[in-house]
């Protein structure tokens, strides 16, 4: 059976072996090791480490990575059913990340909303700082109006 050195597995991955240690020692990935201490992965590692990377990119969190990699049998590399089966679990909170970056994007070079009051449009938008009310942060983007 092929291995691959971390470098190599770096280097495919486009994941800095560092990264790729920490995968191993939060149980993401797994190696075996040569007799002189080095680590081996074996190819199917390169899947575990694209679905960890995108999932990042996503904002899916290292919890919920190693949820979803647990719950697969024998901590096997996933399969596409599987994927689907993951992703099927995340599409909610996707949609809702991709409904919050829209606003962003479409608010970004106004008010978002955050009640600082800083702004001349602050008065037109959130008068007396009533976005308080429904909570902290940027209510505008997080928790804007019905329409």
């Amino acid at each position: 059976m092929e291995t691959l050195t971390i470098g190599d597995l770096s280097a495919r991955s486009g994941v800095a072996p560092s990264a790729l240690r920490f995968y191993e020692r939060e149980g993401l990935i797994h190696s075996t090791r040569t007799s002189g201490n080095q680590r081996r992965y074996e190819r199917a590692e390169l899947r575990r480490v694209a679905f960890i990377k995108i999932a990042q990119q996503v904002g899916v969190s290292l919890e919920e990575i190693r949820t979803a990699l647990a719950s697969l049998p024998e901590n096997r590399t996933p399969t596409k059913a599987d994927w689907s089966r993951l992703s099927a679990r995340w599409r909610h909170k996707l949609q809702e990340r991709i409904t919050v970056l829209e606003r962003l994007r479409d608010q970004l070079t106004g008010c978002i909303g955050c009640g600082c009051l800083s702004l001349q449009r602050c008065n037109l938008v959130n008068p007396s700082d009533q976005l308080a009310l429904r909570g902290v942060g940027p209510q505008m983007i997080l928790n804007p109006p019905a329409e």
